[in-house]
């Protein structure tokens, strides 16, 4: 992975980069589980007879159960366990937030992750995206950083090596790269070098 470098054209600002073949297929692997992931998730939503009436979307009240699909899809508030309303408001709250505003979540990281596979270079080499699919990539990056940081369990603290006999030491590897390649991005988008 090169440096995205941000160049003004006539059509507006277009960033420019690179990757080498087997970074383009490991990309596209990710973006495609994850992309099977938000379906999985949204296929199973329950029906809803207020949705079949309204033509109202909405999704499960429940949060996932899956540890990487609910850092993908966390809850909207924390229960407050000393609040005088109890934690029960809170999970009220979560519940019919969650189920008017998930269809829009996993819809907008559908389609940031379309966008990443749409402008992805098949084999690899040299590329260049318009900003609107800068910010896609940026944010599908970030949910396969959330991801995989899940999967890998990294925390503040870490891990910042696994042993080698680890079943997930790749993966780590695959993470820190993810990590580069988002911040060249990032520092693109804003204007820096």
């Amino acid at each position: 992975m090169r440096k995205w470098k941000r160049v003004e054209t006539a059509e507006g600002t277009r960033f420019r980069s690179a990757l080498a073949a087997h970074e383009a297929t490991l990309l596209q692997s990710l973006v495609n589980s994850l992309m099977d992931m938000l379906v999985d998730r949204e296929t199973s939503s329950p029906t809803d007879e207020l949705e079949e009436l309204t033509g109202m979307r909405t999704g499960h009240s429940k949060p996932p159960e899956d540890d990487t699909m609910l850092r993908l899809l966390p809850d909207f508030f924390r229960p407050q366990h000393d609040h005088p309303a109890g934690s029960r408001t809170a999970e009220s709250l979560n519940s019919a937030l969650r189920s008017l505003h998930e269809p829009e979540i996993i819809e907008a990281k559908r389609h940031a992750g379309q966008r990443m596979l749409a402008t992805l270079p098949a084999g690899g080499g040299r590329f260049e995206i318009a900003e609107d699919d800068a910010h896609c990539w940026a944010a599908c990056v970030n949910d396969l950083r959330l991801a995989l940081g899940t999967m890998l369990e990294i925390g503040a603290d870490g891990p910042d090596h696994l042993p080698a006999e680890h079943p997930m030491a790749g993966h780590l590897d695959v993470y820190q790269w993810l990590t580069v390649l988002q911040e060249y991005l990032v520092l693109g988008l804003m204007g820096k070098k």
